[in-house]
């Protein structure tokens, strides 16, 4: 099957699994690593796609499962497809939904690098919440979290969700653990998921020859495996090895969820197990420690709503570390977010400014502080990428994470 994406992988760090590196999608480059923006509804919360390129993004992230209930896969495809619809030029990624079922269904937050001593259960629901989600071998059942309507998603249907939201990189649908389920659970999802890709693969391969016309979307099998080191392992041996009519996986996700403190280990079980000329993508991290880690064991780009989240709640990343800019601290004070950003809102705009916009509950002061710590978040990857390629990446590590986690101390 004639395709027009790849990767081509640059320069390595010593331990030949962290690495730069060129995806080439139909709608752009995309030089790795890269942090990937999030609009999970076809828009970055509370800023125009616009500034989003003006901040440094080379792609967008959306959510099939959100774009499904509102307003519908196939009104995205009437419009040309997601990046002609939010009037975004660049690559664009669609997830399976797969996570939203899970972290909605279940009732647990939207954080995948996770603390879970002392919990297992094969059955998990979040404290005070309702099961929402039934997972079975065929699909999974859903109640909509807008309006209680019931759904259903199968391998097939996620296929033909993400090929109509057209998408330059789509994941495929699996089943997303916690790390509270248990060892003999771990195993039957994986096995479920491993089913699932199969089924995957036939549809995106029938979809594709369908849909001739369009250009061609990259599909990433997910490897999951909780924090078991021989079940990521083989779940990401089965998936580099898979091939359905021909058809192979354009990349590799990395998905469920991680302990925090392991990440980097698990990150490089799975990579070390996958081919080094495909991309990974790690699902769902943005911590500065988490980035180093990550790409330090072979991830190449990564998304998360985070920096966007916190800023709606008046929290700023800044070089120093976190802060919250609606704190009396920041009242009379006239310097910029972070002096050494080079961020529109931290050109144009004071503390003592946003701190008003959010004590006066004005929607500007989620624009600002988006604006910021996405651009943040942006350069902080390109910065590490900068760094693999002179030769400079344990030094600045060192340096930056002193700086950001200094107060912790």
């Amino acid at each position: 099957m004639a395709t027009d994406f790849g990767f081509t992988p640059g320069t390595f760090l010593g331990n030949d699994l962290g690495r730069t590196g060129v995806i080439h999608t139909p709608h752009g480059d995309i030089r790795t690593p890269a942090f990937v923006a999030v609009g999970t509804k076809a828009t970055v919360k509370a800023v125009l796609p616009e500034n989003v390129a003006g901040l440094g993004a080379q792609a967008v992230l959306a959510n099939a499962y959100h774009l499904f209930l509102q307003p519908g896969s196939d009104i995205v495809d009437a419009a040309g497809g997601l990046g002609a619809f939010m009037n975004w030029p660049g690559p664009t990624f669609t997830d399976s939904g797969g996570f939203q079922v899970m972290s909605l269904g279940v009732g647990f937050k939207k954080v995948l690098a996770m603390d879970a001593t002392g919990l297992v259960d094969d059955d998990v629901i979040a404290a005070g919440k309702n099961r929402l989600a039934h997972v079975d071998d065929d699909g999974v059942t859903f109640t909509s979290h807008l309006n209680g309507d019931r759904h259903r998603f199968t391998p097939e249907v996620s296929m033909r969700i993400q090929h109509e939201l057209g998408a330059d990189i789509m994941f495929a649908f699996d089943e997303c653990t916690t790390l509270m389920n248990t060892r003999g659970y771990q195993e039957s999802s994986l096995a479920r998921t491993q089913a699932w890709a199969v089924r995957c693969l036939a549809e995106h391969g029938d979809l594709t020859r369908a849909r001739a016309g369009k250009p061609y979307q990259a599909l990433f099998g997910v490897v999951q495996g909780a924090q078991y080191e021989d079940l990521r392992r083989r779940a990401a041996r089965d998936l580099a090895g898979l091939q359905v009519d021909g058809i192979s996986f354009d990349g590799f996700g990395i998905g469920g969820a991680l302990e925090k403190e392991n990440l980097g280990t698990i990150v490089g079980w799975v990579c070390s197990e996958l081919p080094a000329d495909k991309p990974r993508h790690l699902l769902g991290i943005s911590e500065p420690d988490d980035f180093f880690a990550a790409i330090e064991a072979g991830a190449d780009t990564f998304d998360c709503v985070m920096p966007s989240r916190v800023a709606r709640n008046a929290a700023i990343y800044t070089v120093e570390g976190r802060f919250n800019v609606s704190t009396a601290a920041n009242r009379r004070d006239f310097g910029p977010l972070d002096a050494t950003c080079d961020c529109y809102t931290c050109a144009h705009y004071t503390r003592a400014y946003l701190h008003h916009l959010f004590k006066a509950k004005e929607m500007l002061g989620s624009t600002l502080a988006t604006i910021h710590n996405e651009r943040f978040t942006v350069r902080l990857v390109d910065d590490i990428r900068a760094s693999i390629e002179d030769g400079s990446f344990a030094a600045f590590k060192a340096e930056f994470l002193g700086r950001f986690y200094s107060g912790r101390r």
